[in-house]
């Protein structure tokens, strides 16, 4: 299988969830056992030579990938979760969007100074969830070594938000 392979497998759902916009639909591709091996051997294979000691999946789709990739990279994993979802103490981080704000959190004592950490979510659009990821992981004193995406919706220039010696990947790009 290849990458093109697995870009037919996601469903365009046009006008969702408002008009004019294009919905990337990964359960079509998710529902696949040999398309689902392959989103996840594609991502970990961008990190195989870094040292990852923890997969930092973003609430919730980063989860779904989150989880077979530190399994199969023998790392653990942290959920970056939505306020109020996690029963410890928190770290959290503010991030912009269209109308607002939001946050998210982590477990203060989920990482720890000079851990590899490794963000995972399924999409790159304009970055703002991503960003306060990374912020979080470095309010943590861990190493952030990358961020991983299924898709990355180049027109909204997401890619940006980061540091240049960022290593950022993303599988599909639209």
């Amino acid at each position: 299988m290849v990458i093109t392979d697995v870009k037919d497998k996601i469903r365009a759902v046009k006008d969702f969830p408002k008009p004019g916009i294009v919905f990337r639909d990964i359960t079509t591709a998710l529902k696949e056992p040999d398309t689902l091996k392959e989103m996840i051997d594609y991502l970990c294979g961008q990190f195989k030579e870094v040292k990852i000691d923890y997969i930092a999946g973003i609430e919730s789709r980063g989860f779904i990938f989150g989880m077979p990739m530190a399994y199969k990279m023998n790392a653990g994993f942290v959920p970056i979760r939505k306020p109020n979802k996690l029963p410890a103490a928190t770290l959290s981080q503010e991030y912009s969007l269209e109308y607002g704000t939001d946050k998210i959190e982590i477990h203060t004592d989920a990482l720890k100074e000079g851990d590899n950490v490794l963000i995972v979510d399924d999409l790159l659009a304009t970055g703002g969830t991503a960003e306060a990821a990374c912020k979080l992981v470095k309010k943590t004193g861990a190493n952030l070594v990358g961020i991983a995406f299924l898709i990355e919706l180049e027109d909204l220039n997401g890619r940006a938000k980061f540091d240049n010696d960022l290593k950022v990947v993303s599988m599909l790009k639209y």
